[in-house]
């Protein structure tokens, strides 16, 4: 098996406000936020830990190892960040980051493919999944995890915009094809050796005549909303703030399960899992470009 590139460490930042929040049909919410200092979010802190895995997620596998056995580092910093598009066009793709560092540190998930290292160009737009991860369940138990992520100041909106995006892929034979279609095409990239490429490649199209490996399709969706944040509120005491801030976002996801436990039991989805993170933003709209403007 590949190893992830993004560890359990990368969670340091954040605290983890819900875990393992039990849904429907076995499914999973958590919910992870950012660390507060002097009444804000330590957006400077989260700028920094994801330039340390731009990389590994807009690059292949074997692109980054080639550039650092070389000792190209600045060469392997930029190549990434040409990757991102234009800051002020940018609307998505720090939620597409995030999600890839979550199903790796968080779930264990590796990358198998991010839409992003197949662009050409940072003006390119890839349509389909934001990012398949392999998530080995048993020796012989896989999931390969489709991802989904929206960035929406209002939650319920997110939620709505992301399961559409999902049903809009299952309805159409032919794009969850071609999503299978890239994975075998770019899967070379991301295998070191012959034998790690067979091995993959047997997991991603298992045989049933062979019965040894059992591979199903899952969801991973990253939601990125607005939490207010009002002057009163700013002005309270740093430990107050703290507390009162965590609560109140704490609330507003209790306020949301049931709309996500309504998509998750709409008959199309019968039969797959959902692995679900959220994270609050302040400020959405204007952070999101902020943050991707400071990544290239």
């Amino acid at each position: 098996m590949i190893e992830t590139n993004v560890k359990k460490n990368f969670l340091d930042l954040f605290y983890h406000d819900v875990k393992d929040y039990n849904l429907d049909k076995s499914n999973r919410l958590n919910v992870f936020t950012l660390k507060v200092k002097n009444n804000a979010f330590a957006y400077d802190e989260l700028v920094k830990l994801l330039s340390n895995h731009l990389y590994h997620f807009a690059l292949s596998r074997t692109e980054v190892q080639k550039l650092i056995d070389a000792e190209e580092y600045s060469t392997l910093v930029k190549s990434a960040q040409e990757k991102l598009r234009v800051y002020s066009a940018n609307e998505g793709e720090l939620g597409e980051i995030l999600l890839y560092c979550l199903l790796e540190s968080h779930l264990g998930a590796p990358k198998i493919l991010t839409k992003l290292e197949i662009k050409t160009s940072n003006n390119d737009y890839v349509k389909g999944a934001d990012g398949i991860h392999l998530l080995k369940l048993t020796d012989k138990d896989f999931q390969l995890i489709l991802g989904e992520s929206k960035l929406n100041s209002d939650l319920q909106k997110g939620v709505y915009e992301a399961f559409g995006s999902l049903l809009k892929l299952l309805n159409d034979n032919k794009k969850l094809d071609f999503e299978i279609g890239l994975i075998n095409s770019q899967l070379v990239k991301e295998a070191f050796n012959e034998n790690l490429y067979d091995y993959l490649k047997k997991v991603i199209v298992p045989s049933a005549r062979d019965d040894k490996i059992n591979t199903d399709y899952s969801f991973g969706i990253f939601l990125g909303f607005d939490i207010e944040i009002t002057t009163e509120e700013e002005n309270k005491p740093n430990a107050e703030f703290r507390t009162h801030i965590r609560d109140k976002i704490k609330q507003q996801i209790q306020n949301i399960t049931d709309s996500i436990n309504f998509q998750i039991n709409k008959s199309e989805f019968v039969g797959y899992d959902f692995y679900i993170y959220i994270i609050p933003f302040s400020n959405l709209k204007i952070k999101r470009k902020e943050i991707i403007k400071e990544l290239t």
